[in-house]
């Protein structure tokens, strides 16, 4: 990986800041890796708290799952690592926004999946101005 690369989206900042006043806190499933503040604040909605993307590319803040997302904006005092959250039987995976990418979903008639779509049934009227 180039330096360019590395610097460009302000790492080397974050970089700095984690290496001499992070504590971490724990890591997600995408690689994603929590710190606070060494230290701490005296009360828990006051403490500092970041995340370092994983991989190299743009940061990408759809990967931060929502247990971790809760804990980054102080809505949990207690991290997913210390307090894990309660699954619920419906819930789904955490998946992150994948627009743009070659897992996007592409619905029936989009050009990338042939442009074929079933024909108009005729029970849709366009909305004309009067």
């Amino acid at each position: 990986m180039s330096f360019l690369k590395w610097f460009q989206f302000n790492r080397l900042g974050t970089h700095l800041l984690t290496r001499r006043h992070g504590e971490r806190v724990g890591e997600d499933g995408f690689g994603n890796v929590y710190y606070r503040a060494r230290g701490g604040a005296d009360d828990w909605r006051r403490e500092r708290r970041w995340v370092v993307y994983a991989g190299d590319g743009e940061p990408e803040a759809s990967t931060v799952p929502a247990g971790w997302n809760a804990w980054l904006h102080k809505n949990r005092e207690k991290a997913p690592s210390e307090e894990p959250l309660l699954k619920k039987f419906w819930e789904k995976p955490h998946m992150p926004n994948l627009s743009g990418s070659d897992a996007a979903h592409l619905p029936k008639g989009h050009l990338k999946r042939g442009g074929e779509r079933a024909p108009a049934t005729g029970d849709y009227e366009a909305w004309r101005p009067s």
